[in-house]
């Protein structure tokens, strides 16, 4: 699928439209615009200091807006409390997983599933099941208390808290972070499963570039707050100016 060919699809399930994010007098984003469709995994890459965590903190209402829209499925979420946005249906893995280190596995992922769990128990055990067959470690681990786990087990389990709300959208920063190599392709491997086999869409921010843009549909790179580079993954992994500045070790 080539840009033109995307842009050609039915509208993106999310709309990001000059959006501009301040801290103070900072300018974390300027007025940035990119698109997310339905089934798709999108990258969103850049240097330390980019906006590229701003980002996925604006769509989900951690940070407000300062201006532009962000809409997810026709309605404009700007301004929209961070539950409500979850109630829509999108859910964010945070950069440094922030689970609740005293509480157990099991716990982690009922607080999660607070949203329904009340209304309808069946649908949150049978949520929980799924979650435990993509990370049978997880379920090894069901009573263990959450800050006892190894770095990748604690992005696992930030996975699943995510997953267990039944979101259309997964936001996710940088699952790769401390964590050992051969738990980050266990952990991407999942996440292409996720996508394929349950069709969820995925915007994923992460340092590997390389690894990110393997698995992704179509990529964003943004510099200083400003999208600089997008197109379809395979095609920027060959432009030489991109593949200098964002695929080297440094990303």
């Amino acid at each position: 699928m080539n840009s033109k060919d995307r842009e050609q699809k039915n509208q993106p399930i999310l709309a990001v439209e000059n959006l501009c994010v301040a801290y103070g007098k900072i300018k974390a984003l300027k007025e940035i615009s990119f698109q997310v469709y339905s089934g798709e995994i999108v990258s969103l890459l850049g240097s330390n200091g980019a906006g590229k965590t701003t980002t996925l903190n604006a769509i989900s209402g951690i940070v407000p807006a300062q201006s532009g829209k962000i809409v997810f499925r026709g309605q404009n979420l700007v301004g929209m409390p961070t539950h409500k946005i979850v109630q829509c249906g999108i859910a964010h893995v945070p950069e440094g997983r922030r689970i609740f280190p005293e509480l157990t596995v099991e716990e982690n992922l009922h607080i999660a599933g607070y949203l329904f769990s009340n209304r309808n128990k069946p649908l949150l055990e049978q949520r929980m099941e799924y979650i435990f067959s993509l990370f049978p470690r997880l379920k090894e681990r069901r009573q263990q208390a959450g800050g006892t786990l190894s770095g990748g087990e604690q992005q696992m389990l930030a996975i699943g808290r995510a997953l267990i709300t039944g979101g259309d959208l997964l936001l996710m920063d940088e699952p790769s972070m401390g964590i050992a190599p051969n738990l980050v392709e266990e952990i991407f491997a999942t996440i292409q499963t996720i996508n394929q086999k349950n069709g969820l869409t995925i915007f994923l921010v992460e340092q590997n570039a390389m690894m990110a843009m393997e698995i992704s549909n179509y990529c964003y790179v943004l510099e200083t707050g400003v999208i600089a580079h997008e197109g379809v993954s395979k095609d920027l992994m060959q432009d030489d100016s991109v593949a200098r500045a964002y695929l080297g070790e440094s990303i």
